[in-house]
């Protein structure tokens, strides 16, 4: 599956942003979806992730009650709203795909990865 990354930018600390993420390829329903951000200088960190019919959703804990992820299987697009934005969430942000969908917090369980979108917060 193809992953194409979308909607980062600049943005004040306390606003919001929607990234998407566009498949094409293999069927995009059969795969648990993530989302993913690397800061400069630093490993690859999970953020938030979605079973393949949206029915469970995992956050990490710096991003609980602020972003939302979902995804519309009609689409092939993956969503994640991101609200109360601080400079901490600066990072280039990837979406994934994962077939198997057992530890969807663990990046290397994921087997497509899309280029990433730039989002920048400043304070």
């Amino acid at each position: 599956v193809q992953l194409q990354a979308s909607g980062g930018g600049l943005v004040q600390a306390g606003g919001s942003l929607r990234l998407s993420c566009a498949a094409s390829g293999r069927t995009f329903s059969r795969y648990t979806m993530g989302w993913f951000r690397q800061a400069p200088g630093k490993e690859r960190e999970f953020v938030a992730a979605i079973s393949w019919t949206g029915g469970s959703t995992y956050y990490a804990d710096s991003v609980k009650g602020r972003f939302t992820i979902s995804r519309d299987n009609a689409k092939n697009t993956l969503y994640l709203q991101m609200n109360s934005l601080k400079p901490e969430d600066t990072a280039v942000y990837y979406c994934a795909a994962d077939h198997l969908g057992m530890r969807p917090q663990i990046r290397y369980e994921y087997d497509y990865w899309g280029q990433g979108t730039q989002v920048t917060v400043s304070s």
